[in-house]
């Protein structure tokens, strides 16, 4: 009985260590409104951006619990949790390439930390919309969800 009670007590530990480490990215404030490097779009502006050029990639830097409620169309899924050069590279060949980061929006911050470890890891054409998938549903714009 008291290896099933500590092997409970154990399940449980990591189950809340879990649910930290994925809500560890919430701000208690808002967002910056810039970082440094990146350039900062609305919805509108990435709508624009995206109409004028077809090659550019948009980045889900959310974790898959959130994406499950609906992403941008046309979106990647990389949550900032696995972003580094490595995968940045696996996904966004050239460092010129115009790179779009959102999460859930301005109390999130899994778009800055990731916008924030492309342009570390050499990409410089980083578009942050800071605003995110709570600005994109406020404004009715289309989304998928399966």
């Amino acid at each position: 009985m008291a290896q099933l009670t500590k092997f409970i007590l154990h399940v449980i530990f990591a189950s809340l260590l879990l649910s930290v480490m994925n809500l560890s990215y919430a701000l208690d404030e808002e967002a910056p409104l810039q970082i440094p490097g990146a350039i900062t779009v609305s919805a509108e502006q990435l709508l624009d951006i995206a109409a004028k050029n077809p090659r550019l990639f948009i980045i889900d830097a959310r974790i898959n619990e959130d994406r499950l409620q609906g992403y941008i169309e046309g979106s990647i899924s990389l949550p900032d949790i696995k972003t580094n050069c490595a995968t940045l590279a696996k996904v966004i060949p050239k460092k010129n390439a115009m790179v779009f980061f959102y999460c859930n929006g301005v109390k999130c911050g899994r778009s800055l930390k990731s916008s924030r470890i492309a342009l570390k890891c050499g990409y410089n054409n980083i578009y942050w919309f800071r605003g995110g998938y709570a600005e994109w549903t406020a404004k009715n714009y289309p989304f998928i969800k399966h």
